[in-house]
């Protein structure tokens, strides 16, 4: 059973900094790409990041674009996002995907099929 526990979020005041982390189970993590998505409070969850398995593919929404970074370790099994200036329209629950059923990184919320639990982060004005 693949398991993915997200850690890393708390309240930051704009234009700071988290590193957000993804620990995953399963002996295949390093073929599945992965991504962040993020939802705030009424609003629908929305793809944030993704990398693909080998990590040589990164894609971005344009709303984090430059300002957030994604990779993965995959010796830790585990996947990271660097979010930076920090904006409070980034305020949401942060939520990382593993899609077992693709190869290359992809911003589509239903060709994910595993799930964290998701972190809060905070951003305060």
């Amino acid at each position: 059973q693949v398991q993915l526990v997200e850690s890393g979020g708390g309240l930051v005041q704009a234009g700071g900094s988290l590193r957000l982390s993804c620990a995953a189970s399963g002996r295949t993590f390093n073929r599945w790409p992965m991504g962040w998505f993020r939802q705030a409070p009424g609003k629908e969850r929305e793809f944030v990041a993704a990398i693909s398995w080998s990590g040589s593919t990164t894609i971005y929404a344009d709303s984090v674009k430059v300002r957030f970074i994604i990779s993965r370790d995959d010796v830790k099994n585990t996947v990271y996002l660097q979010a930076n200036s920090l904006k409070p329209e980034d305020t949401a629950v942060y939520y990382c995907a593993a899609a077992s059923q693709r190869g290359a990184a992809t911003r589509l919320k239903d060709e994910y099929d595993y799930w964290g639990q998701g972190t809060q982060v905070t951003v305060s004005s």
